[in-house]
């Protein structure tokens, strides 16, 4: 496997960008919001989402990564309202995230709704506040809110909760689901990194395209975990998706067919790397981690 300690320097570098955000909040906000906000955003995790930006922002010739870290923490505020509410008792009622309690477990319900809710204003808070230029800072804002929204990242969920309900009828189906549900943030990372990088429009459309495939390749790689590791390997509750008849690339299509379509998407993004040259190195390695992850 190509080298990703990248990752985990990035993840320190964000870690403490984002201790930083939440102390300067800490006497303007209640305390239980503050303590259920701080526990669910610093819990830990591979800052995979965050990477993205920052590497995107580095292959499309960005210098300054201090550029990119506004970008980097709103995207980490987004994902973790996100799985605040998909623990839900509403949702997939979950009780283990990262190896740790949920945060309406940790705390209460009321409680892990304000804190996502508190969450996610604030990741908007962070791309509006940066030092970028307007224009910028409003590109970023419109494409966070269509990734998050309706038609990315809820839409899927809701698109995910109908399926349970009434079945899928093919692969196109739950491509499609996750497209919205998983891809669409995925995706937004890499055209965010390049847009901070000034990027022209061949290289954000080669981010683009790279994000796209990332996006369905992680979560192809997720339902494999799903089904083949336990508990304690992915720090939350395996086996789950089979339990409430979820809409999976497994459970449609078996492992074997399942693995061979990661591998067809880790390809799609490799080649997608191709416009970006050498600066593309570890946008290559982040496809070879994320379709061979264990965890």
């Amino acid at each position: 496997m190509s080298d990703i300690s990248f990752l985990e320097t990035h993840a320190n570098h964000v870690n403490t960008e984002l201790e930083k955000l939440l102390n300067s909040k800490k006497t303007s906000t209640p305390k239980p919001l503050w303590d259920a906000m701080h526990y669910s955003l610093l819990a830990g995790g591979k800052r995979i989402r965050p990477s993205l930006i920052l590497e995107c922002y580095l292959a499309c010739g960005g210098n300054n990564p201090e550029i990119a870290m506004p970008a980097a923490m709103s995207i980490e505020c987004m994902h973790t309202y996100s799985l605040i509410h998909d623990d839900l008792p509403c949702m997939d009622d979950d009780d283990l995230r990262r190896g740790m309690a949920t945060c309406h477990k940790q705390f209460n319900e009321a409680t892990a709704i304000l804190a996502a809710d508190a969450l996610q204003a604030l990741s908007f808070e962070l791309l509006a506040a940066s030092e970028n230029p307007a224009d910028t800072r409003i590109e970023l804002l419109k494409r966070l809110a269509i990734a998050s929204g309706a038609q990315g990242m809820v839409g899927g969920q809701m698109m995910d909760i109908e399926a349970e309900a009434g079945g899928v009828h093919g692969v196109l189906e739950v491509e499609r689901i996750h497209i919205h549900k998983t891809g669409a943030l995925l995706r937004y990372c890499c055209e965010a990194g390049a847009l901070l990088a000034g990027a022209n429009a061949a290289t954000l459309s080669a981010c683009s395209r790279y994000g796209k495939a990332v996006g369905l390749l992680f979560q192809i790689a997720d339902d494999i975990l799903d089904a083949t590791a336990t508990s304690e390997m992915l720090g939350k509750s395996a086996g789950k998706d089979e339990a409430q008849n979820k809409a999976t690339y497994v459970s449609l299509v078996g492992l074997e067919k399942a693995s061979e379509l990661a591998e067809e998407m880790r390809d799609i993004a490799l080649d997608a790397c191709k416009p970006l040259g050498d600066s593309s190195e570890r946008l290559t390695a982040l496809a070879h981690y994320i379709f061979g992850r264990k965890t």
